[in-house]
């Protein structure tokens, strides 16, 4: 295989010139205790963190698993008749009474605008007729989207002990959840209408989350508070199109920190589109040197790039191709890298003979 090493070339690469690095400096006396991180979410990139793997209590942004749990299981036009043992549930709620019924899909928004603790009993019930199962679901979702310091053992995130996740795990799944179209509706939404169907009565639900509204680009994502996890926030916002996720965890002024540190990310930070798979144009001679083969690259790849990186490629090909050759076999490999850290690599495909 002969290897070709090269700066990107102007199709496959831009670097867009913005602000130096920032440095981060969160002076608090919860410094030992408290996490933070911010990620792209496409990419899962880490753009900020200090001790994301610290493992540690998440008060309700546990709902964020629950609800995409149920979204990727269940039937969300369903009618759920509210059970007597879901009811009263310690904590914030959205006052369900035995007997009432309501659709998966307003549960859902009870849970995530109001966070009802009540909706994530309820719904945790509802889908396997039995609550340990919903959490080893909950518990599947999180591993699924990359979690691997996460334990869940109930719905809501009322405090226990072997209940807990880290920075980097919750935005990992919270990425996950933030790519399907109905959980992102939900948590940006502002104000849900509910309506109880025995009595047709409706429910005004206003959203929590004060990031919708005093946060320029705020998509999402759930706010939680318990004495033991203190102030939680996973929030999600989209500038210049580019969607982010940060969580704090246990810090007081989580509205403010979770802001300042999206900003800064956004000030440090643009997506760059690395590679366009539409402007591939490689191609190799046959071995008799009669032809050549066309090459091809399945995806475009796009990345958070910082004013003072530089991504090169190596771009792996042999030198010639036997004479007959099918299509969308792997010839090669194109390897992306920041300094020399891999970043990225994918195959490199025959498209067609000339």
């Amino acid at each position: 295989m002969k290897k070709i090493s090269s700066i990107l070339k102007s199709f496959m690469i831009l670097i867009i010139a913005v602000s130096p690095i920032f440095c981060f400096n969160y002076e608090t006396i919860y410094a030992s205790s408290y996490a933070e991180i911010v990620i792209e979410k496409t990419s899962g990139r880490i753009l900020h963190s200090q001790n994301e793997n610290a493992k540690m209590p998440m008060a309700s942004t546990t709902k964020i698993i629950t609800a995409i749990t149920v979204i990727d299981h269940f039937d969300l036009n369903k009618i759920i008749t509210i059970p007597p043992e879901t009811t009263g549930i310690e904590g914030s709620s959205v006052y369900l009474k035995a007997g009432e019924r309501f659709t998966v899909l307003d549960l859902l928004y009870g849970l995530m605008l109001r966070s009802g603790n009540d909706c994530a009993e309820t719904l945790a019930l509802a889908i396997t007729n039995d609550r340990n199962k919903f959490i080893d679901l909950m518990n599947k979702t999180a591993k699924k989207c990359g979690a691997k310091n996460t334990n869940l053992t109930n719905p809501h995130g009322l405090h226990d002990d072997l209940h807990y996740t880290t920075c980097l795990d919750l935005a990992l799944i919270s990425a996950y959840a933030m790519k399907n179209a109905t959980f992102k509706k939900i948590v940006s939404t502002k104000k849900h209408v509910a309506t109880e169907l025995t009595s047709n009565e409706k429910r005004v639900w206003l959203n929590k989350n004060k990031m919708l509204t005093n946060y320029s680009g705020a998509t999402g994502i759930k706010t939680g508070y318990t004495k033991k996890a203190g102030r939680c926030l996973v929030s999600s916002a989209e500038q210049n199109g580019m969607e982010l996720i940060s969580v704090v965890l246990n810090v007081p002024p989580m509205f403010e920190r979770s802001s300042q540190i999206l900003d800064e990310a956004f000030a440090n930070f643009r997506l760059v589109k690395l590679i366009d798979s539409k402007k591939f144009n490689y191609r190799i001679p046959c071995k008799d040197r009669s032809k050549y083969v066309n090459l091809k690259i399945d995806e475009d790849f796009y990345y958070p790039i910082s004013k003072s990186e530089r991504v090169s490629a190596q771009i792996y090909l042999p030198e010639f191709i036997e004479n007959s050759v099918d299509n969308s076999k792997k010839v090669g490999e194109i390897k992306l890298f920041i300094e020399k850290q891999l970043i990225f690599c994918q195959n490199i495909y025959t498209l067609f003979i000339d």
